[in-house]
């Protein structure tokens, strides 16, 4: 065979971009899960690419392209046959190989998401391991490996089945069998909203997947010669049009929906909407693949809510819908919307009936084998967490890992640390001005009160609190991160769906400070000024009579206690 460079080059990019997916799929499940179990989710998107490439290698190659069989291709290891009859043209082998084990890769990290926080570290590498192994290398040889489905005509160009529903399905089966996460539903049975840590960190994950796929859909062809050319640059139309539309359909349905725009649901819908079109973002013309969209996005919502209020089944980042419903549905609507072949355009129900037929049947063996080796899994080394680990997280019980974010803790007073200092003067800020320090009035050392001034604010303030304490001459405190609410039992909001009403802790920093010679109506004020703005959750102001205190390094007690390193 004669190797084309230019093809060649073009399915490395689309391997390499593929490859950084699984980047993107790490910070969207990071995200939308809490912070104890985020070096968790890390570690498991590394090891199920890690684990999954070598056996692919050793096995899952062979058996998806290794023969020409309806049921299975061959056992191959190591991959030393001859692949010429199915080999792209102008692509070695070993290209072919790497661009088909990131797919692989894809398949098994899916099903992360739906089963994060409280799935056993061995028993993820173990399932992963076999999805990449024997699961999908069998129905990817179905659609893609010559088996009986290509065979039939079943058109899925880059895997809206047979890599993410594949996904999809396991999650499903996965998140059934291994149950919600402690506390997600109530007695009677309504869901509890847990909010993912860091939209930030999910929103980058859908912007690298958003970009990656351009390399998942477009690199696809694996040429980029001849009719390839054009087909490439429709491609990547087709599938920026779907999640486009995809997206602003969520936004606009869940803002008329919860009455505000769910960040996290409408970035479910741009990975919807790309979901959705992987099948025939080659067979649909622009307009069709906007109508993907449209219907994508409607879809993921409806899907989302029904899985969670309905099914019971915790999902955390919604795997099960994005990659499973809309997967599934993409590959369905190939039938509706395809230019050559779709019932819309004239064509009759033939490409539809075995878009449907290639649907079920796949989803039939990725069920029935997941929920096999689940079954295994829990009898054996264990499929869940026990209710401690979950409790404490996962990145403490299963990795030693006391926190993900050590050094860089996440609280809005970061952010605020480049803000001018405040001081007397300046418009518009708190103007006090630095007190002379003295004991009040008619006290001596030895009588004077000792207060305790303990702070309930919200941690935007920090920086604020510290420089007008520091300008009425309080050098001491402590400040805590908490979580508490008052008598409005917080706020009521809507996360994906899920209203957000009982007794909702919000974020709170406590700044406590120990007085003697600043009056402590002074610190009570400055304080007042520095967060009242007049609206609920402004905190509060506790102020207690300190008994004694002792410094340490020199046995000074009382007043004297606190010279040198507070007031």
């Amino acid at each position: 065979m004669e190797f084309s460079g230019l093809n060649t080059m073009w399915t490395l990019v689309a391997a390499a971009l593929v490859f950084f997916m699984q980047a993107g799929f790490a910070m969207v499940e990071t995200g939308f899960t809490r912070a104890k179990n985020a070096g968790n989710i890390i570690m498991k998107n590394l090891m199920d690419y890690a684990i999954g490439t070598p056996l692919y290698w050793l096995v899952g190659f062979g058996i998806m392209f290794g023969g020409s069989g309806l049921l299975a291709g061959g056992f191959d290891p190591l991959v030393r046959g001859d692949y010429s009859a199915i080999l792209p043209s102008g692509i070695p082998l070993p290209v072919f190989l790497v661009f088909q084990t990131v797919f692989c890769a894809t398949a098994a990290t899916i099903v992360s998401g739906a089963m994060a926080e409280r799935t056993k570290f061995l028993a993820y590498c173990l399932y992963s391991a076999a999805i990449s192994l024997i699961i999908y290398p069998i129905s990817g040889h179905w659609i893609w490996g010559g088996g009986w489905l290509a065979q039939l005509g079943f058109h899925d160009f880059a895997g809206s089945t047979a890599v993410h529903m594949v996904g999809g399905v396991a999650a499903l089966i996965g998140a059934k069998i291994l149950g919600p996460r402690i506390g997600k539903y109530n007695k009677d049975g309504t869901p509890n909203a847990f909010p993912g840590h860091s939209l930030t960190l999910g929103a980058l994950g859908v912007f690298i997947l958003w970009f990656c796929w351009f390399g998942f859909n477009g690199g696809s062809t694996v040429s980029m010669e001849g009719d390839a050319i054009v087909s490439a640059g429709h491609i990547f139309v087709t599938t920026n049009l779907a999640a486009a539309v995809a997206t602003v359909t969520v936004m606009i349905f869940t803002w008329l929906r919860y009455k505000k725009p769910d960040v996290s649901m409408t970035l479910n819908g741009s990975l919807a909407g790309l979901v959705a079109i992987t099948a025939g973002c080659d067979m649909v013309s622009p307009a069709g693949a906007a109508v993907i969209g449209i219907i994508a996005g409607f879809a993921v919502v409806f899907s989302i809510e029904f899985i969670d209020k309905k099914l019971k089944i915790d999902d955390p980042v919604g795997a099960i819908g994005v990659h499973g419903v809309c997967g599934a549905l993409g590959t369905l609507l190939v039938g509706l919307f395809s230019t050559s072949g779709g019932l819309l355009y004239g064509h009759g129900f033939k490409l539809l009936g075995i878009q449907a037929l290639g649907v079920v049947s796949v989803a039939a063996w990725v069920a029935v084998t997941m929920s096999v080796l689940f079954w295994v899994l829990k009898k054996t080394v264990g499929l869940r967490a026990t209710a401690e680990e979950e409790i404490k997280g996962l990145d403490i019980t299963e990795h030693g890992l006391v926190s993900s974010y050590a050094d860089f803790m996440p609280t809005a007073a970061g952010a605020l640390l480049s803000a001018p200092a405040l001081g007397a003067g300046q418009p518009g800020e708190v103007e006090i001005i630095r007190r002379e320090l003295a004991v009040p009035s008619g006290e001596s050392k030895d009588d004077a009160v000792i207060s305790k001034v303990s702070i309930l604010f919200n941690p935007a303030h920090l920086e604020r609190m510290k420089q007008c304490m520091n300008n009425v001459g309080i050098t001491g405190m402590t400040v805590t991160n908490v979580m508490g609410c008052g008598l409005q039992k917080g706020r009521t909001d809507y996360y994906r769906g899920i209203k957000i009403e009982a007794l909702d802790l919000l974020p709170k920093l406590q700044m406590d400070i120990v007085v003697t010679s600043v009056p402590v109506e002074t610190v009570i004020k400055t304080a007042e000024e520095v967060l009242r703005t007049g609206h609920i959750g402004d905190g509060k102001i506790f102020v207690y009579t300190v008994k004694d205190v002792v410094k340490i390094s020199t046995g000074e007690r009382g007043y004297a206690a606190m010279q040198g390193t507070d007031v």
